[in-house]
């Protein structure tokens, strides 16, 4: 705690990191919050895993006025996913232990009439998506004319999936002399003109390390055959015996078949995309969080922001379309200091692909391959001279020329038949 303590935090407050088990700040904790306490503007660079959550929590905590039962939001915490909000609502419920404080996340996929009911109290915490509170707003069931704190989580994601006109208008709406932290993964040039724009000269802090994934995560590639996929899976999951997993699909229906086809090979495995029920959602979290599920077959949905610190082994069965993707995906293992160990499967056409991943992390993915297991098919020489030959082409055995091609007949009538090419 003696770090914590150097920080000027309140005793209440070392009390609650005491019993979260927080022994000693992380970097971008020790870095973002005298700056946060003392007032200012922090635009923050961290990847996932580092810590972010308490960081900007702790100084709102700790500066929130202790009002009236019924009063307006002093914070507002927007996030890109459902699964986010739930999770910095538990953290910040955790770090608020002891204190009399009321944190209400709002999101798509539940009632809306309940969250109304639940802000009716006058909770002074709200974490949202910027779709679900700007419907709020129209319904003029959130008030934010009292908030003194904004801050924008995982900024780039929200950018990159479309949200940047919802997180305008809800910014508008808020008090001038709010305080606002803005944190991200990377800062794009959309993340610096939200910043310009929004915030009130804005300190810049870099919490990145050097390279774009850290060291304790193990990274290696598999090369493979689309339709020997499933195999590699079963077979690296058989060898691995991971505590728990992730793995990766592109497509909710890839998802879906990779699910079907796993549950009756393994137990305790689940599955999470976007065309999943709210409720079923929270329900596969809340048991992969408990270690009731040890392989979870996902989507992207999961990519980000998901803190379950017990997961050992990351695969992507699909690479990643996005380079940022891949360590964004990565970054769900290793997580504050932990070791972890990387897998993602290339076919023979996603080389490029590859190559930009490991570009961006400055990092060769060391090749991988499974004992008595051929995840490549390979040609038989004569099988290529066989079919060589039926086509009619010449293979070198002989000196023989080809036989001409016979012509064919045309029908009575003089005209030959139309021919239809078939729609695949």
């Amino acid at each position: 705690m003696k770090g914590f303590q150097e920080l000027g935090l309140s005793d209440v407050m070392l009390a609650s990191l005491e019993r979260a088990e927080y022994l000693s700040p992380t970097p971008v904790q020790a870095g973002l919050i005298p700056r946060a306490l003392a007032g200012i503007d922090v635009l923050g660079q961290a990847r996932t895993g580092t810590g972010k959550t308490a960081a900007f929590a702790i100084p709102i905590l700790e500066l929130l006025e202790r009002g009236k039962k019924g009063g307006r939001p002093q914070a507002l915490a927007l996030v890109p996913t459902r699964e986010l909000a739930v999770q910095v609502r538990e953290e910040i419920e955790k770090l608020a232990h002891g204190r009399r404080i009321a944190c209400v996340p709002v999101y798509g996929g539940k009632p809306i009439r309940s969250q109304i009911a639940k802000l009716q109290k006058g909770p002074e915490i709200v974490v949202g998506t910027p779709g679900r509170v700007l419907d709020l707003l129209g319904r003029s069931s959130l008030d934010l004319s009292g908030l003194k704190f904004v801050v924008l989580d995982e900024a780039d994601r929200m950018l990159d999936i479309g949200f940047r006109p919802d997180i305008e208008k809800i910014l508008r709406r808020c008090p001038q002399s709010r305080q606002t932290l803005l944190l991200s993964a990377t800062v794009a040039p959309g993340v610096e003109r939200l910043a310009q724009k929004y915030m009130c000269n804005p300190e810049v802090m870099d919490f990145s390390p050097k390279g774009k994934a850290v060291n304790t995560i193990d990274q290696y590639y598999f090369t493979v055959d689309q339709e020997r996929k499933y195999d590699l899976l079963v077979k690296l999951l058989e060898r691995e015996t991971p505590a728990q997993a992730i793995v990766f699909c592109r497509t909710k229906r890839g998802t879906d078949r990779v699910w079907r086809k796993l549950s009756k090979k393994f137990d305790g495995v689940d599955v999470i995309h976007g065309d999943l029920m709210q409720s079923a959602r929270d329900r596969v979290m809340k048991a992969f969080r408990a270690g009731d599920v040890r392989i979870l077959v996902a989507t992207d949905v999961v990519g980000r922001g998901i803190d379950v610190t017990s997961i050992s082994h990351i695969i992507n069965y699909d690479i990643p379309q996005s380079s940022d993707d891949y360590v964004h995906r990565v970054g769900r293992t290793g997580r504050m200091g932990r070791e972890g160990v990387a897998y993602t499967f290339v076919t023979t056409e996603e080389g490029g692909e590859l190559t930009r991943i490991e570009i961006l992390i400055n990092r060769l993915l060391k090749r991988d391959e499974i004992a008595g297991f051929s995840a490549v098919a390979t040609l038989v020489p004569y099988v290529a001279a066989t079919t060589a030959t039926s086509a009619g082409v010449p293979t070198g055995d002989s000196d023989k020329p080809a036989a001409p091609a016979p012509r064919k007949k045309t029908p009575p009538g003089g005209r030959p038949r139309k021919r239809h090419r078939r729609g695949l």
